[in-house]
């Protein structure tokens, strides 16, 4: 196993429960992220939060990144424990919206200037996260001339620029084929391993790939009373320390014997979650 230790509270959900009107849809929600360090690697986290559809994992996510208002409880961020704020957790929705009328260049500036950065400082900001992400050559290109790819590593480092450490991404493998969910894969460890606090929360019922790339996965599901029917509110049913289990920060996870094991203990437990 590789060295590491878990350190200072990055992200908390405290508590959180959601409803509308009378029907529950979360319940009593607590998940705690931690900051990992690793000797000699710059290490940020992944999280998988997994779960059949219909069970509120877009509610949570929306509710992590301030902008759904939960019904008890509450999200906070870092050591102080303050709450969360809209634009301090970057949201990478599935269809990577950016201004289609300005250029690659220029979506990233306004990103900037809308965290508060002047013109100069955004610039510079924007042409350093495109040549981290190998798209310096396409700052000039509006989105409608770049490959889906392209477009997704544009929304990743807008959101870079405009929020803290966080980035949520929703259903990042959704349509995926294999090659291109690899790809994908690589971005995400690429983040976050960009700076040790980069705290990268994926929603997905993709279960195989989450495990691939994240080091915790949480999984949100209904419970069931003693006459078998659904208690209505979802609530953390489990959670997969993959460090643990061996199954993080390795370049060839499919091959490991306790990979099929984790994908299996998995897919069962979701057929107890609807």
């Amino acid at each position: 196993m590789y060295a590491y230790t878990k350190d200072e509270v990055l992200l908390r959900v405290d508590n959180v429960s959601l409803s509308f009107g009378n029907t529950p849809i979360l319940r009593d929600i607590n998940v705690t992220i931690q900051n990992i360090k690793r000797p000699d690697v710059i290490e940020g986290q992944v999280v998988g939060l997994l779960g059949p559809s219909g069970v509120g994992k877009t509610q949570l996510f929306r509710i992590i990144a301030g902008l759904q208002e939960p019904t008890k409880g509450q999200v906070l961020l870092g050591e102080k424990g303050a709450p969360v704020k809209v634009g301090q957790v970057g949201v990478v929705a599935q269809h990577y919206p950016l201004f289609k009328h300005r250029t690659v260049l220029d979506n990233l500036m306004v990103a900037g200037k809308q965290a508060g950065m002047n013109n100069a400082k955004a610039k510079d900001k924007a042409i350093e996260l495109l040549r981290r992400f190998n798209l310096e050559s396409h700052a000039g290109y509006f989105p409608v001339q770049l490959s889906g790819g392209q477009r997704q590593r544009v929304a990743i480092a807008q959101q870079l620029i405009c929020s803290e450490n966080f980035l949520l991404m929703d259903e990042p493998f959704s349509g995926l084929d294999p090659l291109m969910k690899e790809e994908v894969c690589k971005l995400i460890i690429q983040v976050s391993r960009m700076d040790e606090k980069n705290t990268i929360i994926i929603t997905t019922h993709d279960i195989s790939t989450a495990i691939e790339v994240a080091d915790t996965l949480v999984v949100l599901g209904f419970e069931r009373d003693t006459a078998n029917n659904v208690v209505p509110g979802a609530r953390v049913r489990a959670v997969y320390d993959l460090i643990q289990r061996e199954l993080a920060w390795h370049p060839d996870i499919k091959n490991l014997p306790q990979f099929s094991q984790v994908v299996r203990e998995v897919s069962e437990l979701f057929k107890s979650l609807k």
